[in-house]
């Protein structure tokens, strides 16, 4: 009896490892009691293309409301991560509305690029972690039919004029790629091998139902050749090319040749509609009202870089989240990257001496695209749902920002 008291005594005097102290339960925890997306459809050809962004709000939150089983009145506040839309947070309000939540319930939008996803999620999580609110839902939606991040017009002379740096934040996504693999040495081999695992993972999740546990289906219209409309049901992602090998993407040429030879249609994110939503609350109002807890947000971190080799942002991002909880990539068990390009997926893989078996196991934006303001969410959910098929438990999620700066993300499956 003395040797088990002393036993006691010694465990709690004894601080728990990092791993020990991310993974155990508290009652304020901030958890993730449901975690869905759309199907992710092709920009402009696809099963989305005549959805208007509101719609697929609507949709997706009406699928949140029918799901959670919880009365809709205890929501809030929804953040919605967009970066095409300027009008986007007057549609977030509408389309909240028209799902069946009150009027009760705040709604905004966010764009922090790529990033904007996460960014819902982060905001939310700690608006719920300071008191502001108790339950709160964050989502990112993006339909890239109708809009883009391409910019309109040059900045103003006096400010691109002040540093290279600043005029380098107009330089479009796919020049940055090419200063990615031209400063660091990455071949077009190298980028079609990797785009070409990208897809043969996602062609053998989908054949496997893996996704069928994240994705919702999703009711709308679209209008056929003839100019007819036609209602469809989506339930599958568009973009999984079957049977895709790194000697077929080989064929592809080269999308922007006037800024280098690497990057391709076939081994860069696809243009992508699509959207994804996240339930967030804390533990203890979890447990009261009988909510499943899928798993928990731990924290998140941004850094910033040089702007022209904006999609290392992941490299830089993933070091500082993990260095603040004494944690290293030993501890996390799914890494979801963002595949914006080859080029910056396989900097970030072999920079950070990732195990790739770890990274984006269904695939990732490469295969399944890219709906910019959703992506950050997208890959919580299916990082979540690979983390329950697997038994796995530590999820880090990071993307690369537009502009210079990369953002990461930690949480812990439950389930």
């Amino acid at each position: 009896m003395a040797v088990e008291r002393l036993g006691s005594i010694l465990k709690h005097l004894t601080p728990g490892t990092a791993l020990s102290n991310i993974t155990a339960k508290n009652p304020d925890d901030i958890v993730i009691t449901l975690a869905i997306r759309t199907p992710l459809t092709k920009a402009k050809k696809g099963g989305f293309k005549d959805t208007s962004l509101e719609y697929l709000a609507y949709a997706t939150l009406k699928e949140v409301k029918e799901r959670c089983n919880m009365d809709p009145a205890l929501v809030e506040d929804i953040a919605m991560g967009n970066v095409s839309d300027g009008k986007a947070a007057y549609k977030l309000r509408a389309a909240a509305l028209a799902a069946g939540f009150p009027n009760t319930a705040g709604a905004y939008s966010l764009n922090r690029f790529c990033s904007s996803g996460l960014k819902a999620v982060a905001d939310i999580a700690h608006a719920i972690s300071c008191g502001s609110i108790e339950v709160g839902i964050a989502m990112g939606a993006e339909s890239m039919s109708v809009g883009g991040d391409a910019l309109e017009q040059p900045f103003d002379e006096a400010v691109t004029s002040q540093s290279q740096e600043s005029a380098d934040c107009m330089q479009p996504m796919g020049w940055t790629s090419e200063n990615v693999s031209r400063d660091f040495g990455i071949t077009r081999e190298e980028m079609d091998k990797y785009a070409a695992e990208s897809f043969q993972r996602a062609e053998r999740a989908q054949k496997a139902g893996l996704f069928d546990d994240e994705i919702v289906p999703i009711k709308t219209r679209v209008k056929d050749a003839n100019g007819e409309w036609k209602d469809v049901t989506l339930t599958k992602d568009e973009g999984i090319r079957p049977g895709t090998t790194a000697e077929s993407l080989s064929k592809i040429r080269v999308a922007f040749p006037q800024w280098g030879p690497t990057t391709t249609g076939g081994n860069a994110s696809q243009v992508t509609d699509g959207a994804a939503a996240i339930l967030l609350m804390k533990r203890s109002t979890a447990v009261k009202l009988g909510q499943p807890i899928l798993g928990k947000y731990v924290g998140s971190t941004v850094a910033g870089l040089a702007p022209r080799i904006m999609g290392i942002g992941p490299s830089i991002a993933i070091p500082k989240l993990l260095n603040q909880y004494g944690l290293t990539l030993n501890d996390v068990d799914v890494v979801e990257i963002n595949e914006a390009f080859a080029s910056m997926a396989v900097y970030c893989r072999d920079k950070l001496q990732l195990d790739w078996n770890k990274m984006n196991p269904r695939g990732g934006a490469i295969a399944l695209g890219h709906p910019l303001g959703a992506t950050g969410a997208r890959q919580i959910v299916t990082g979540l749902a690979e983390c329950r098929k697997s038994g796995k438990k530590v999820l880090l999620t990071s993307m690369c920002i537009g502009t210079g700066m990369g953002m990461a993300g930690l949480f812990v499956n439950e389930q």
